[in-house]
């Protein structure tokens, strides 16, 4: 049975600046601390935290969604890729990250915490201290 995993988070930022740092391997690279080779072309193959993340943009909609085949290393060669569907809405206080994770192996529950410590709470402090200075 594959799992599936919807987490909500809000951004000081706004929907412009969080999908273009997803997707800019610099600003990917600095917002969550671990190395990245990203791609804003859809087609195009994208890694994240060092190679321990890999997969293809499937779709991008500018400023509101970002549509990945997504994998780890903890995946198995038999294991399918999952799916990866991030969605950037407008708020008043910035930008709510809808991530919508599927097709996760079995018992691979720990990208819950992985999102929660290794994108939303360093992605949180890249974008206040951005706006402080």
């Amino acid at each position: 049975m594959k799992e599936t995993i919807i987490l909500h988070h809000q951004i000081n930022a706004s929907q412009e600046e969080v999908y273009n740092a997803w997707l800019n391997s610099e600003t990917h690279t600095l917002m969550t601390g671990g190395e990245a080779v990203c791609s804003n072309m859809e087609g195009e193959e994208f890694s994240a935290w060092d190679g321990y993340i890999t997969g293809t943009n499937i779709m991008l909609k500018p400023f509101s969604e970002i549509i990945q085949n997504w994998r780890t290393s903890e995946f198995s060669d038999e294991d399918e890729d999952s799916l990866l569907k991030i969605r950037f809405n407008k708020i008043d206080r910035g930008t709510e990250i809808t991530l919508h994770h599927s097709n996760i192996p079995e018992s691979q529950l720990q990208y819950i915490n992985g999102w929660k410590e290794h994108y939303f709470e360093p992605m949180t402090k890249y974008f206040n201290n951005k706006k402080a200075n």
